[in-house]
């Protein structure tokens, strides 16, 4: 019995350990929580970008659930920049 005891112990601290530290993912850019059949459609999505004067060089969705593009600006900038996929509104951007 007492060795169970110790074992659940055991189990209890390493999992308050994990928790404090956060998941694996903790880093992940988080964007919706929303069903993909509540998202933009991907090719107008990305066409109202290039409308905008976007030069895409990759797009894809992340593992946060977010629309991701790397790519040109307007001003000739190269960016990276996270949407929200439900509302196109940008989450997460970084210009160079």
């Amino acid at each position: 019995m007492k060795r169970q005891l110790l074992k659940l112990s055991a189990v209890a601290a390493s999992a308050l350990v994990l928790s404090a530290c956060g998941s694996p993912e903790s880093g992940t850019t988080q964007c919706t929580m929303e069903p993909q059949e509540n998202w933009l459609d991907q090719g107008q999505f990305q066409q109202s970008l290039k409308d905008q004067g976007y030069k895409i060089s990759e797009f894809k969705v992340t593992e946060g659930n977010c629309y991701e593009i790397y790519g040109v600006n307007q001003s000739q900038q190269k960016v990276e920049i996270y949407f929200n996929p439900v509302d196109g509104s940008v989450v997460k951007k970084e210009v160079e």
